[in-house]
């Protein structure tokens, strides 16, 4: 397959460009700067454009473009960069793959696009998979423009999977973070440690993007692990990994303080998010426990 990536500087972005190489695919890197190699090409999802000639003979496309959420605190105007970077980026390469499928309807296309597990917003203990509504608070917002930007393309007929990733266990993103605090001894449940994080290693977000590729899935699919977990367990794993215990709560108005709005709805908040459609179509996971896959995202035997 042709298979044309945005996003593909980011923490999976970067892991997945080479595992598609590997599989014999030929990859187009869509970056937004001056192109530094032959496999780049430029787009401008600020401005919605993008050469139309670039998709034309593409077969797939894996958007994975969208300003860092946790990259800074949450001002209204980091807010707007967070939605408007990912529904632009969503839009331009919806319409045009609608453009690319109008031209030629006899190749079949599929569009991969990112979303999160946020849609649901903080679900509490409650089991939710991919039929369950979206939530209020502001990262279900995004979700929801950010998945309906695909409407140009599931309207002209190719085939849309919206990928609702969990937290991503790599050596970047929150984990990244969080493991030197951790190997410090200055760990532990954040908040009450009752809020579910639904989970995923790298790996096993790069083999199924791979698996979607092919697969006959369509619609909201959630990237996570058969098992999500409360906080304070994924915070006494990831202890028992680095070899510290994990004993000093960080309590959420601490939180609050220092990470303003982000914390009551992206570190307090959690859903108990299972992988339905995943599990239907015959996803095999790599790490299906959450102690091993943070093992192998810290490199720890």
């Amino acid at each position: 397959m042709k298979v044309a990536v945005t996003g593909s500087s980011g923490l999976i972005g970067s892991r997945l460009v080479p595992a598609l190489r590997a599989d014999g695919h030929e990859v187009l890197r869509l970056v937004r700067r001056t192109p530094r190699t032959a496999d780049e090409h430029r787009w401008d999802p600020q401005h919605r454009r993008i050469d139309p000639a670039l998709l034309a003979d593409v077969d797939a496309v894996v958007n994975l473009a969208g300003v860092g959420i946790a990259d800074r605190r949450w001002t209204q105007k980091h807010k707007q960069r967070v939605l408007t970077s990912r529904v632009d980026a969503t839009t331009t390469i919806s319409r045009a793959m609608a453009d690319a499928a109008a031209a030629d309807p006899t190749r079949r296309r599929v569009l991969l696009s990112g979303s999160a597990v946020g849609w649901y917003g903080d679900t509490g203990d409650r089991v939710v998979d991919e039929t369950a509504p979206a939530g209020t608070d502001f990262l279900a917002r995004v979700c929801t423009e950010w998945e309906a930007a695909t409407a140009p393309a599931v309207e002209a007929g190719v085939r849309v999977a919206l990928l609702r990733t969990g937290l991503v266990l790599g050596r970047g993103g929150l984990l990244g973070r969080m493991a030197p605090l951790f190997r410090l001894g200055l760990g532990g449940r954040l908040g009450s440690g009752r809020q579910y994080w639904p989970w995923i290693s790298l790996t096993d977000e790069v083999d199924a993007i791979r698996f979607l590729l092919t697969a006959p899935v369509a619609g909201p699919v959630n990237l996570t692990a058969p098992t999500p977990v409360p906080n304070a367990e994924f915070s006494r794993a990831l202890g028992r990994v680095v070899g510290r215990p994990a004993v000093l709560p960080v309590p959420g108005v601490v939180l609050r303080a220092v990470l303003g709005e982000f914390a009551p709805i992206g570190v307090l908040a959690g859903q108990r998010a299972v992988p339905a459609q995943l599990q239907a179509a015959g996803f095999t996971w790599t790490h299906p426990d959450l102690e091993p896959a943070l093992r192998a995202a810290l490199g720890r035997r």
